[in-house]
């Protein structure tokens, strides 16, 4: 079981937030299933995924979407990942 906490951050404050939980393992090659629900949980677009997101999510365990990795336009200034290790 893992646990990704998810938050929309404007002006450095957090203003929703998310928590995702999955019974399963987790594996890097389903991250964006797992982005895919956050976001819809939180009724924000999907952002574009890149190589280096998920590798921060790997290496680091969070990662941060910015307003430049939408396709569509987003009123908040960050979208910040954070994996929860109990």
């Amino acid at each position: 079981m893992f646990r990704i906490w998810s938050k929309i951050l404007i002006d450095g404050k957090i203003t929703r937030q998310f928590v995702y939980e999955n019974e399963g393992r987790y594996v890097h090659h389903e991250f964006f299933d797992y982005l895919s629900e956050i976001c819809y949980a939180l009724d924000v677009p999907t952002p574009v995924i890149l190589k280096t997101h998920i590798v921060n999510f790997a290496k680091f365990n969070h990662v941060k979407f910015t307003p430049k990795d939408f396709v569509e336009s987003v009123d908040f200034d960050a979208l910040f990942l954070e994996r929860i290790i109990v």
